[in-house]
């Protein structure tokens, strides 16, 4: 099958090329997705940078990507929860990083697949996984409710999005960071809009003098920012600084669960949920895809279409 691979780390795209690579195996549990969309992710090209070599065992060639939308084409033994045809989507991450999602096919275990949602289309459900599955896991562990006021630190980002309505689902007020090309964004998905930069802690403290009770990083090096705006008792998480847990807040790592992705389709068909589509690139392009989201620029969510 068609797949994009790297055999080496790189900090650039340098190693990125398109080939021939096996077709997966599929074992007990498991099924065979033919992909139709895959997200891209930070970490997608954090891993190829070497970024998690002292986390997470890496075979080479690799085959990047953990999200991934498609239909199923085959199960594994003992594989009752899906058939042939059914169209899923899924947070692939593996133990080892190898066999990812940018490619034609690619196996995943069935307890980490959903059925898509159809309120979803393809590069929206592509793009679903990881970033709402990271955004719920996040509100989670704030245990975000009705009265609560949530800062969110990088609200216009996929991540961000998702928890934006999330939030405000469960009834939370939501001051979401962004620059201001998206405060428009924001507002429509119904959050207040700030500017990030010198002076955020003033212009939140405009909004709520008595400090927010929740605050969820997506952006990284936010924690000092964080602490000058929480009020007293409030809690803290971040999905990019683990330097969190030394000042009483929590770093956030999103685990593949069905369960859970199915929880955010459920979102989806009740209206809550949306997912904003960036870009879509074909597997020649990933490289781009790469670049784009380097730049820290993306409203929303790239994705990869084979």
């Amino acid at each position: 099958m068609r797949a994009v691979i790297y055999d080496a780390y790189a900090a650039d795209n340098s190693r990125l090329k398109l080939g021939e690579v096996p077709d997966p195996k599929v074992g007990p549990g498991q099924v065979l997705v033919e992909v139709r969309a895959a997200g891209v992710n930070p970490v997608d090209w954090k891993l190829m940078a070497g970024g998690l070599d002292a986390m997470m065992d890496v075979w080479f060639p690799v085959v990047p990507g953990w999200d991934v939308a498609g239909v199923v084409r085959a199960v594994g033994p003992d594989t009752p929860e899906f058939s042939p045809g059914d169209e899923v989507m899924s947070y692939a991450r593996k133990d080892v990083v190898r066999a990812g999602t940018f490619a034609q096919y690619v196996a995943v275990p069935a307890s980490a697949a959903a059925h898509k949602p159809p309120a979803l289309d393809w590069h929206q459900a592509g793009g679903l996984p990881l970033a709402g599955m990271t955004a719920l896991r996040s509100l989670d562990r704030l245990e975000v409710a009705a009265g609560d006021t949530l800062l969110l630190h990088g609200a216009s980002g996929g991540v961000g999005s998702a928890a934006l309505q999330i939030g405000r689902d469960r009834g939370a007020r939501v001051i979401g960071t962004a620059s201001e090309p998206n405060h428009d964004y924001l507002r429509a998905l119904g959050a207040e809009p700030v500017t990030y930069g010198e002076g955020l802690v003033e212009r939140v403290r405009k909004l709520v003098p008595e400090g927010v009770t929740a605050v969820a990083d997506f952006v990284g090096g936010q924690v000092e920012t964080t602490l000058a705006v929480l009020a007293e008792g409030g809690r803290h998480v971040s999905v990019a600084d683990n330097s969190v847990e030394r000042r009483g807040g929590h770093w956030i790592w999103v685990r593949p669960d069905g369960a859970k992705l199915a929880e955010l389709a459920g979102l989806a068909e009740r209206g809550v949920l949306t997912v904003e589509v960036a870009g879509s690139f074909p597997l020649e392009e990933v490289g781009a895809a790469f670049d784009l989201s380097r730049s820290g620029h993306a409203r929303g969510k790239l994705v990869i279409t084979p």
